[in-house]
């Protein structure tokens, strides 16, 4: 492995750092800018985008519309339709009338762009992210890794600015860590469902932990490879009822860029007990997915008798074992029925979910400078920015890490491009993706020019007066 080497070429003026769909975004937005200066790098040799969870025929739950361009620029090289027409698929496309693609057509037209598109670096490992005062730029020091991961050289690189896009991480209950890091027994997250799909279906019990979205997807999947009356699979939640998402159209607005301002102007207190109060928004399970669980499951009893499939919401996992060397054994209680069993079974698939990466130890050359929150989480603008000292002349901005600033849409697809907008605009300081004023038709909030406090008490109007 070779030695760091000084700079070789001039300051970059942004350096993404990971690229999965939202910096992805950020480059196929940043390619036109032809005076912007920029470099992306991700450790993986490729772009992949939750390949465990590339069920055959499950569908995005966002329009093929939100892809990595077309809502803050429609015309661009680098949209899904243009994947079609170099494809030469947009009249099946047109044919076949669909709104919500598959998840594998989504990953395809990604990795198409990431193939194409100049400036990303594969392959490269960010180690640190350092503020250079003298020099005023951001230094990113990196290693260059070889098809099998091994670390093949050391380098560094500058930039004014810095775009961190690492991502999420599949989140693994604690009761059940040990069994899920000792793969003696398939206890597997859902992130690597279909590597262990064959090894899944052979077991003789399966339960499937988690009532998202990615949990029914598996548990449908796996319902019908099990011959009917030989299911032997059960299905646990947390929440109170297998439920659907939010889809209705003023409740979608939530993922419009006009509730990210309402929600990013709300007092830190208001925005951390709202959020868990909107589960249901991202965290449902679509309809048509509830449908065809249903269709699937009445299907099997058309012939008298009722499949052995046991859905109960409402449940933990309170602690979790070996039985032998080849069970696992769940001790579960239902917190509203105040009753505790045991489970016993022989695979258990973990869908309870992703969560975001830590960037503490990425930006540790950066902690003197930022600002943090009441819960020492870090602040972040409204130009996606991390908040630091004044003195540091260039940003950081964040993707899809700001939940707790700017609400439930930060993961969403379809705000990607429109952020990705944001920052280029930020950055540039001008104005090459002109962005809209308004975005939703629900006004969320008070008009604080029209919410004025009445001047005295004789100015006040019982509501009852109001009609």
């Amino acid at each position: 492995m070779t030695d760091q080497q000084p700079p070789e070429h001039p300051p970059h003026d942004l350096v993404g750092v990971g690229i999965g769909p939202f910096n992805l975004s950020l480059a196929a937005l940043a390619h036109p800018l032809t005076a912007l200066s920029t470099a992306f790098y991700d450790q993986g040799t490729a772009f992949r985008w939750h390949p465990g969870l590339l069920i055959e025929d499950a569908t995005l739950q966002v329009p093929f519309l939100a892809d990595l361009v077309t809502l803050a620029a429609p015309a661009s090289p680098w949209s899904f339709l243009s994947y079609l027409k170099e494809r030469e698929r947009l009249f099946p496309f047109y044919f076949a009338e669909r709104f919500h693609i598959r998840r594998t057509e989504y990953d395809a037209y990604c990795r198409w762009v990431s193939e194409n598109l100049p400036g990303l670096h594969f392959g490269h490992q960010i180690d640190a992210i350092r503020w250079n005062p003298e020099r005023a730029l951001f230094e990113i020091d990196f290693t260059q890794l070889d098809a099998a991961g091994t670390a093949e050289a050391l380098g560094r690189t500058y930039s004014r600015n810095v775009a961190l896009g690492i991502g999420t991480e599949p989140h693994i209950p604690e009761a059940l860590k040990p069994l899920a890091e000792a793969h003696s027994v398939p206890v597997v997250h859902s992130a690597h469902y279909l590597e262990n799909r064959e090894r899944l279906i052979a077991a003789e019990h399966i339960t499937v932990i988690g009532s998202g979205q990615s949990g029914a997807e598996i548990f449908l999947d796996l319902l019908r490879a099990r011959p009917p009356g030989r299911e032997k699979i059960s299905w646990l939640a947390r929440t109170e009822a297998f439920a659907p998402m939010e889809y209705s159209k003023l409740g979608l607005e939530h993922f419009t860029p006009d509730y990210t301002r309402y929600f990013h102007q709300l007092p830190e207190t208001a925005r951390d007990a709202l959020g868990p109060q909107q589960w249901q928004l991202h965290k449902g399970i679509d309809t048509e997915t509830i449908a065809a669980i249903h269709e699937e499951l009445y299907r099997r009893t058309q012939h008298g008798g009722w499949p052995d499939a046991v859905l109960t919401p409402g449940v933990t996992v309170r602690t979790a074992g070996r039985v032998a060397t080849t069970r696992v054994e769940l001790h579960l209680e239902h917190v509203r029925q105040g009753t505790r069993t045991r489970l016993t079974t022989d695979a258990v698939v973990l869908a309870t979910g992703y969560r975001e990466r830590p960037i503490d130890a990425l930006l540790a050359g950066l902690d003197p400078y930022m600002r943090r929150d009441a819960s020492e989480r870090p602040r972040i603008d409204d130009r996606y920015r991390l908040v630091l000292d004044p003195s540091v002349t260039g940003s950081v901005h964040v993707q899809n890490a700001e939940r707790h600033t700017h609400g439930v849409g930060a993961p969403d697809l379809g705000l990607a491009a429109w952020r990705s907008a944001t920052i280029l605009n930020s950055i540039t300081g001008t104005n090459p993706y002109p962005l809209p004023r308004r975005t939703a038709f629900t006004s969320f909030g008070l008009d604080r020019e029209r919410a004025l406090p009445p001047q005295n008490h004789h100015d006040m109007v019982p509501l009852a007066e109001h009609t």
